[in-house]
C-alpha cells in the first residue's frame, strides 16, 4: 500500500509551495482572540483593548421586559443571531478543550471570549421559563443602514422559540455551547461550570421535546441570513455528543443512537454539524476504545477522505494556490472549520498511533496535518498574492473590510450619532477603514486566488465570529511548535 502522506507531499502542487515558511502562529493566535473584543455587544469592561469600540445595545431585551445585553455581533452588522453565536462559542470551547495547554498566556483570553458568549446565552436560556431567546435586532432593517453599533436606532426586536414555535436546531446548538463551555470552566470556575451544565441539560431537553426548525418558526427574521438549511437532526446529534462528553450519561448515547445515521457531508459549518459530531464521537472510539462509537469513527474518516486532495473519494476543490474552495460566499468559514477537524482528528490519531485508508492509500496523521498547515499558512499570507486574510497580521492584509464599526469614525473621536444613512459615504469610499479590526478573518479570496478588497463585496470582505472561532484551535496547535 502507498501512504497518501507521501503522495500528497510529492505529487500535489498544492502542498509544495513555501514548505519552509512558518508564519508567527503565536501572534496570529493572540490576534484571532483579540478580534472578539471588536465584536462585543453590551457594556464594555475597563480592560477592553479594542478602544475604538464603546458600549452598545444596552437596552437589548427591553421590548420583551428581559435583559439580553451582551453577546457578539455575528459579522459586519449590528445583529445578534444566536444560532451562529452559539456555534462560535462551541468552537471556541472545543479549541480550548483540545489545545488549551498549548495556548500559554492566551488561555486566559480564550476563556474570556467564551464567557462573553456564555454569559449572554445563559440570559437567553434562563430569562423566561418555557422560552429560549434566539436573537436581538431586526436584520431586514439593520441591513439597510450603515451605522455604528453605538448609534443604533433600528428596532431591537427580540426573537424567541417555544413549545408552540419550536427551534430544535438553535436550542441544541445553545446546549452544545453551554455543555462544551462547562468543561472549559470545570476547574477554573466550578460554580459557573455547574450553572452552564445544568442550563445545557434543560435547553437540550427543550430541543428534544419540541421538535422543529427555527427557520420555520421565525422565517424572514432569520432567513436567508442564518436559515437552518441542513435541518435540526445534525444539531440534536451535536448537542447530545457534547452533553455526553460533559456528563458521560448513557441517556445521551441512547439519544444519539435513536437519531440513526446522519448525512455524509464534505462540509462543516454553523449550519451543518454532522462532520463535527462524527469527529467528537470518534474520540470515544479512539481514545476510550469504545466499540459502540466505531460507526462515527468510520463516518469521520469518510469525511477526511472527501477532504484530502489526492484521495480517490475526494470531493473538495482546491485553488491553484492551494486553498480549499467550498462555496463562493465566505469560503474561509468552511476552510477554518474543516481545518479544525483535520487537526483535531490527527491529534486523536497520533495519541493512539492510528491510521486509516482512503481507497488503497494508508492515511497517517501527518497527511491531515500537512493539509491543515497548508490552509493555515495560506490564510496567514503564504498564497499567490501574499495577502494575509487576517486583518492586522503581516505586511499586506484587507484594508476595506465589510464591517460597520471598523469602517466608520470611532465613537471616541466622533460622539455625534451618524444615523441610519449617515455612514454610506464611508461605505462607498475607497479609503481604508479608519479602525483596524485586528485579528478579523474575512470571507477570503475567490476561486482564482484573487481578492479585490472592496467594502461592498461582502461575500469576500466580511469577517465573522465563526470564521475566527474555528481557527483558534489550529493556530494553538501550530503555535506550540508542532508542524507537519
Amino acid at each position: 500500500m502507498t501512504s497518501l502522506f507521501f503522495l500528497v507531499l510529492l505529487s500535489s502542487p498544492l502542498l509544495t509551495r513555501n514548505v519552509e515558511a512558518n508564519p508567527n502562529y503565536r501572534e496570529a493566535l493572540s490576534k484571532s482572540l483579540l478580534f472578539f473584543q471588536g465584536q462585543r455587544s453590551g457594556r464594555l469592561p475597563r480592560d477592553q483593548q479594542v478602544s475604538w469600540r464603546a458600549s452598545s445595545g444596552l437596552s437589548d431585551g427591553s421590548t420583551a421586559h428581559v435583559d439580553l445585553t451582551g453577546g457578539y455581533y455575528d459579522a459586519g452588522d449590528n445583529i445578534k443571531f444566536n444560532f451562529p453565536m452559539a456555534f462560535t462559542t462551541t468552537m471556541l470551547s472545543w479549541s480550548t478543550l483540545e489545545y488549551g495547554k498549548r495556548m500559554g498566556p492566551e488561555l486566559k483570553n480564550a476563556r474570556e471570549s467564551i464567557r462573553w458568549g456564555t454569559d449572554y446565552l445563559l440570559k437567553c436560556a434562563r430569562a423566561t421559563p418555557g422560552k429560549l431567546y434566539v436573537g436581538v435586532g431586526d436584520p431586514n432593517v439593520d441591513h439597510k443602514c450603515w451605522e455604528r453599533p453605538e448609534d443604533m436606532d433600528t428596532p431591537r426586536t427580540v426573537y424567541s422559540v417555544s413549545s408552540s414555535n419550536p427551534g430544535s436546531d438553535v436550542a441544541a446548538e445553545t446546549a452544545a455551547a453551554l455543555a462544551a463551555a462547562s468543561m472549559v470552566f470545570r476547574k477554573a470556575d466550578p460554580r459557573y461550570s455547574r450553572l452552564l451544565l445544568a442550563t445545557a441539560k434543560n435547553v437540550m431537553q427543550f430541543a428534544i421535546q419540541y421538535r422543529g426548525a427555527y427557520s420555520d418558526s421565525l422565517s424572514s427574521s432569520v432567513c436567508p441570513f442564518y436559515c437552518s438549511y441542513s435541518g435540526y437532526k445534525d444539531e440534536l446529534m451535536w448537542g447530545a455528543a457534547w452533553l455526553l462528553r460533559a456528563t458521560n450519561n448513557p441517556y445521551y448515547e441512547n439519544l444519539i443512537k435513536s437519531l440513526g445515521g446522519g448525512d455524509q457531508p464534505d462540509i462543516f459549518s454553523w449550519d451543518n454539524k454532522y462532520a463535527g459530531a462524527y469527529v467528537l464521537l470518534s474520540r470515544r472510539a479512539l481514545l476510550n476504545k469504545d466499540s459502540n462509537f466505531e460507526q462515527y469513527k468510520q463516518a469521520a474518516e469518510n469525511f477526511m477522505c472527501k477532504i484530502l486532495p489526492n484521495s480517490p473519494s475526494s470531493s473538495t476543490q482546491y485553488t491553484q494556490g492551494g486553498l480549499m474552495y467550498k462555496l463562493p460566499q465566505s469560503n474561509l468559514q468552511y476552510v477554518t472549520a474543516i481545518t479544525f477537524l483535520l487537526t483535531t482528528y490527527a491529534k486523536y490519531m497520533k495519541s493512539t498511533k492510528h491510521t486509516f485508508t482512503c481507497g488503497n492509500s494508508v492515511i497517517v496523521p501527518d497527511a491531515l496535518i500537512s493539509v491543515s498547515k497548508q490552509q493555515v499558512d495560506y490564510i496567514l499570507g503564504e498564497n499567490p498574492i501574499k495577502m494575509s486574510y487576517m486583518v492586522g497580521f503581516g505586511q499586506s492584509f484587507p484594508k476595506r473590510i465589510h464591517h460597520r464599526a471598523s469602517s466608520l469614525p470611532s465613537h471616541a473621536l466622533l460622539s455625534k450619532p451618524l444615523g441610519c444613512n449617515g455612514g454610506f459615504q464611508s461605505f462607498y469610499s475607497q479609503n481604508p477603514n479608519p479602525n483596524v479590526l485586528t485579528g478579523a478573518i474575512v470571507g477570503g479570496p475567490n476561486q482564482s486566488d484573487g481578492y479585490p478588497d472592496q467594502r461592498d463585496d461582502y461575500s469576500h470582505s466580511e469577517p465573522a465570529t465563526y470564521i475566527n472561532a474555528a481557527f483558534v484551535g489550529p493556530l494553538a496547535y501550530f503555535a506550540a511548535g508542532i508542524s507537519a
